[in-house]
C-alpha cells in the first residue's frame, strides 16, 4: 500500500516565501526570479524532500512529480497581458517564461535532479480521488518508486501549496487514500 512518507504546507505570501527560503539555508539564485506559486512548490518541496533526506546532489530516476492547481498560471498570465497592453508594447520575457503551470514542476525537479515523469494537471477544485488516480498513473511505470504530489494555488484569497511524498511500497507514514488526504488538506 502507499504510504505518505512527509507532508508540508505553505502559504504563498512573497514574505513569507522568502523568509521560508533564508532560513532553510538554501542557495540557488534562480528562486529569485521565480514567480510566487514556483517559489511555494519550490521551498514546499524543499521542506517534504528534506524530511525524508531526499534534498542531496544524487540523480533520482525513481521520483516522479504530480503537481494539480485550478488556475493554471492565471496570475502571471494577466501580468504578462498587462505588459503586452503597455503604450510601449515590450512585453516582459521575464513573466512569460511563468506563464506556464508546469515550470514549477521544472524548477524542483532541476533542483533536486529528479528525473522521472513530471505532469501538472489544472482541475476546478481540489480533488483527493483525482489526486490518488495521478500518482497511481505515476506508479504505473514500475521504475517509480516515490512520487512528489500536491496542490500549489497562488490566486486570490487560496494562496496555499500543500505537498507530500508518497512511496509505492512504504512501510511507515501514514496511508495514501482520498481520506487521508482530505483530512491532511484541511489543516
Amino acid at each position: 500500500m502507499s504510504r505518505i512518507v512527509s507532508y508540508h504546507s505553505i502559504t504563498a505570501e512573497d514574505g513569507n516565501l522568502i523568509a521560508l527560503y533564508r532560513s532553510l539555508g538554501i542557495n540557488y539564485p534562480k528562486f529569485f526570479k521565480m514567480d510566487r506559486m514556483s517559489k511555494a512548490g519550490f521551498l514546499a518541496a524543499e521542506a517534504v524532500l528534506g524530511q525524508a533526506g531526499l534534498r542531496n546532489e544524487e540523480p533520482k530516476d525513481d521520483v516522479s512529480i504530480v503537481l494539480v492547481n485550478s488556475t493554471a498560471s492565471t496570475v502571471d498570465d494577466i501580468e504578462f497581458q498587462k505588459t503586452i497592453g503597455d503604450q510601449e508594447y515590450f512585453p516582459s520575457p521575464s513573466l512569460f517564461v511563468y506563464t506556464l503551470p508546469n515550470v514549477v514542476c521544472g524548477e524542483i525537479a532541476i533542483r533536486n535532479r529528479i528525473l522521472g515523469e513530471t505532469s501538472f494537471y489544472v482541475q476546478e477544485r481540489f480533488d483527493a480521488a483525482f489526486l490518488v488516480r495521478a500518482v497511481r498513473w505515476a506508479f504505473a511505470d514500475r521504475s517509480i518508486g516515490k512520487v512528489l504530489c500536491g496542490w500549489t494555488e497562488c490566486l486570490a484569497g487560496d494562496r496555499v501549496c500543500r505537498m507530500m511524498l508518497v512511496e509505492r511500497d512504504g512501510s511507515g507514514g501514514t496511508g495514501f487514500t482520498e481520506e487521508t488526504i482530505n483530512e491532511i488538506f484541511k489543516r
